[in-house]
């Protein structure tokens, strides 16, 4: 079956839109179209063995049989069935009663076809387009369209659906980009991701699980399985997927359905806090998770399996910041690969669509850098790839391929492949949301952009080696290790000198050991709030006040006798504080004793200065947080020797806390590919305005005659 009949099929189907015209708006009208297609095509299906259903419904009857689902499915010689009698052609042929009987007859099927149609709220539309009196003139359309399995093969259909999900996608623009991903995206997507096991998905009875944990409408799935089909007519694959949007999920449930794929393969709800596939292992995962979206709904869960289960769950890597998800889905998409069997054989392979944030955001230590960390130290990274920007409907920013493996081939074992293709696109003639870029597949004159990608993907390591490859210059491999560096700490020591300023008075006066020696004094000719104060009962406004009034008066006399030396400045704390005891004690007073006072004394009075006292600690400088400095190093690099060849001949004094040390991973992919340009020189600049200004005068003069 060629493509003018897939798009007469469902042009067909598409026609209902005139009857919905003035009653629906444009971008509702798939909630009616797709429904009413699925269901024709399941009627369509199981004609065939609609008489053996029933009567396998009267055998069963009295029979005490409580689950009754296995002989009706062995029945219908599918996994979904009908036990009513009514058609689409008889119920059209009942106008007034059109929409009881319909209810009636989707209220037959079996619970996993009955479950789909409930997510696109049927029932709403069946009530709907009978107020409009449409519903028999819409039932009426559909049995016109014939889509038995002889007419239309379980592949084709899938082409006749994905069609009418395009289209519904184009008319409700504004969310088209969150459940529909553009269809030579996928296709490159799906090359990378299986092209390196053409050999092995060759071999006669090949079976493939492929899955998608945000699988939308199933646009990836499908892509994927054709792909292998296409190699290999004859391979058994088995697509899965979960999806957490209710509409999304029915169409690609019924994508399935029309297609004869098992629809239990496809869960509903959140990957993250309700797994539907926890159990399982694939051969391929594939996704395209949506970009910066917060994971604050599933918090508890992800957080509580993050702790309890730590490696032996999904997320033991590390959590990435509340607001982007996207490297949630990496783990949970990591966790379902296959283990490698000691032979070598086993393992999967991983496609992720990312926007650059995953690439470098979050530093050493934090839950995206050990994510990445996790996975650049197992060797599972095979490869990056960047794609030009305003790809993507609902967003214009630019994108990234991760491609991961448990299976290297044994010259990409310990290595990273990078490779830009920002260049690769076409204009198209019309936009779509924010997609004003394609990738080319040949056709129509345009260049094959994806097969161009494909092939440089499978020579990266040749490409990267080779200075007189052609491509050279898009493609860079680097060692796992590469992305690594240590995040250093750089101390200075904390150097004072000490000067008695108003400001360091006040503050000295303002300090704890002061306010608590006054208000112990103050206290003394307090009884009753004293007693308060010794158990810990809240004062009144007044009792506080008044207490507030003695201990100003108790430090006035501090105050004053300090007030002499205001102006003077003292080399070293200790200086400092014989020149103010001295002073305290020649007016009658004592300042309070130990340690506590003493840091309280220079915090109060120390000015930081390049020339000062340097702060010492348990027999240790004493580091200046002000001065402090991070550093990132490569990772393998003596830290010491760098701190000796970079930051000593600056500041000599400086040192490495070690204690403060971390691995961090990054990957910073347009740094390596930066290809520096020099401005153009003044005289060129300048003989290009003076030749803008003769432009603009001769057009002046021409106004002005």
């Amino acid at each position: 079956m060629n493509s003018a009949i897939h798009t007469a099929l469902a042009n067909h189907a598409w026609s209902v839109a005139d009857l919905l015209r003035g009653d629906y708006k444009q971008s509702d009208y798939g909630k009616v179209i797709l429904p009413f297609t699925v269901l024709r095509r399941l009627e369509c299906v199981l004609e065939p063995t609609r008489e053996k259903v029933n009567e396998t419904v009267e055998n069963l009857k009295g029979q005490g049989i409580d689950n009754t689902d296995h002989f009706l499915r062995r029945a219908s010689g599918h996994s979904f069935y009908n036990t009513s009698t009514y058609t689409l052609r008889s119920i059209a042929g009942d106008a007034s009663n059109a929409a009881t009987l319909l209810q009636k007859y989707v209220g037959a099927f079996s619970d996993n076809a009955r479950e789909v149609l409930d997510k696109y709220e049927f029932n709403q539309q069946i009530r709907k387009l009978d107020d409009a009196n449409l519903l028999y003139q819409v039932i009426g359309k559909f049995t016109d369209l014939d889509l038995h399995p002889e007419a239309v093969p379980n592949h084709n259909m899938g082409y006749v659906f994905e069609e009418l999900i395009r289209r519904f996608a184009e008319q409700s623009n504004e969310t088209a980009g969150e459940h529909f991903t553009p269809r030579e995206v996928i296709n490159l997507m799906v090359n990378l991701l299986i092209a390196p096991d053409g050999d092995a998905l060759s071999v006669p009875g090949t079976v493939r699980t492929v899955m998608d944990p945000a699988c939308g409408t199933g646009g990836m799935l499908s892509a994927a399985e054709e792909h292998i089909k296409d190699r290999n007519p004859d391979a058994t694959v088995e697509v899965y997927g979960q999806e957490l949007n209710p509409e999304s999920w029915a169409i690609c449930r019924s994508d399935l359905m029309i297609k004869g794929q098992d629809p239990e393969h496809i869960a509903y709800g959140n990957s993250f806090s309700d797994d539907g596939h926890s159990r399982e292992k694939f051969d391929y995962l594939l996704a395209n998770p949506p970009f910066g979206v917060e994971w604050k709904k599933v918090k508890d869960d992800v957080e509580y399996e993050h702790k309890s289960l730590g490696e032996a769950g999904r997320f033991g890597a590390g959590l990435p910041r509340i607001n982007d998800g996207s490297l949630l889905f990496l783990q949970h998409m990591i966790s379902k690969m296959k283990p490698v069997d000691v032979n070598g054989g086993g393992g999967s392979r991983v496609a992720i669509v990312f926007n650059g944030s995953p690439l470098f955001t979050g530093a050493a230590g934090s839950g995206e850098s050990e994510i990445r960390r996790w996975i650049l130290e197992n060797d599972w990274l095979e490869a990056i790839v960047a794609l030009p920007d305003q790809l993507f409907y609902n967003t214009g920013i630019s994108t990234y391929f991760w491609i991961l493996t448990n299976r290297k081939a044994k010259d990409h074992k310990g290595k990273v492949v990078l490779l830009d293709a920002r260049d690769q696109w076409v204009k198209m003639r019309k936009s779509l949301g924010d997609k004003r870029k394609e990738l080319g597949d040949g056709t129509a004159g345009k260049p094959n952009h994806i097969a161009d990608i494909t092939r440089l993907y499978g020579e990266a390591i040749t490409a990267a080696g080779d200075a007189n490859h052609p491509m050279h210059a898009k493609v860079k491999v680097f060692d796992n290790t590469a992305f690594g560096y240590q995040r250093i700490t750089v101390e200075r020591p904390l150097k004072l000198r000490f000067d008695l300023t108003d400001e360091t008075l006040a503050a000295l006066i303002a300090s704890k050991p002061m306010q608590k020696l006054a208000e112990e004094s103050a206290l003394k000719s307090l009884p009753e709030i004293a007693k308060l104060v010794a158990a810990r009962r809240k004062l009144t406004d007044e009792q506080t006040a008044e207490l507030e009034k003695l201990v100003d008066a108790e430090l006035l006399p501090f105050t004053e006798a300090l007030t002499p030396l205001l102006g003077q400045s003292w080399p070293t704390l200790s200086e400092a504080q014989v020149a103010l005891t001295s002073a305290a004690a020649e007016a009658g007073l004592t300042f309070p004793k130990g340690a506590t006072f003493k840091k309280a004394l220079r915090d109060a009075i120390g000015i930081r200065d390049a020339q000062g006292e340097v702060q010492v600690i348990k027999g240790s400088s004493e580091p200046d947080p002000d001065l402090r400095d991070y550093e990132n190093v490569p990772l393998g690099e003596d830290i010491e020797a760098y701190l000796k060849r970079e930051v000593h001949p600056h500041v000599p004094d400086a040192w490495i806390d070690h204690t403060k040390t971390k691995i961090g991973y990054e990957i910073p992919f347009t740094r390596h590919f930066y290809v520096y340009e020099p401005p153009r020189p003044l005289a060129e600049i300048d003989a290009e305005l003076k030749m803008l200004e003769s432009e603009i005068q001769a057009l002046l003069s021409e106004v002005t005659k």
